[in-house]
């Protein structure tokens, strides 16, 4: 009898154990909850986003009639500017410039010839009023000292 109390036992803590397992694996099996969403992964999805939606409204503006006016715009305007470029290459400006230096130091010249006369104009005038003055005092300090006849 006490065999079969043993054998009992045995069963029943043999049972035991499987349940436990079996409840262990349930546990485990339970769905874990997901990590919360860091900071750095909504900014990777939302550059993500971002990025797609760039793409498909570049695509779209790109096919749009206002870009293929603005490019055709833009490629009429570089054209222009190399044209200008080419006329002004063409028409010798480096000779153009000289002549113009030229003439320039032609006229500075003629200015520094003028203004060297007018110095000396000045000059001239200054030195006659500083003589005028100086007879003027001479005459009156003469006039004031009188000798005295003793």
């Amino acid at each position: 009898m006490i065999s079969y109390g043993v054998n009992s036992l045995k069963d029943f803590l043999n049972g035991t154990c499987k349940i436990i397992t079996m409840m262990e694996e349930n546990v485990k099996k339970e769905p874990e909850k997901p990590e919360e969403e860091g900071l750095l992964d909504k900014a990777k999805k939302f550059v993500d986003k971002a990025d797609d939606f760039i793409d498909e409204n570049v695509e779209k503006v790109i096919k749009s009639k206002a870009f293929e006016t603005v490019a055709e715009t833009f490629d009429k305007a570089g054209d222009f500017v190399e044209d200008k470029i080419e006329d002004l290459k063409n028409t010798n400006v480096k000779d153009k410039l000289e002549t113009l230096a030229d003439k320039a130091e032609d006229k500075a010249d003629e200015a520094l010839l003028k203004a060297k006369v007018f110095g000396k104009k000045l000059a001239n005038k200054a030195a006659d009023k500083l003589e005028d003055i100086a007879e003027n005092i001479k005459n009156k300090t003469k006039e004031d000292y009188k000798p005295v006849n003793p």
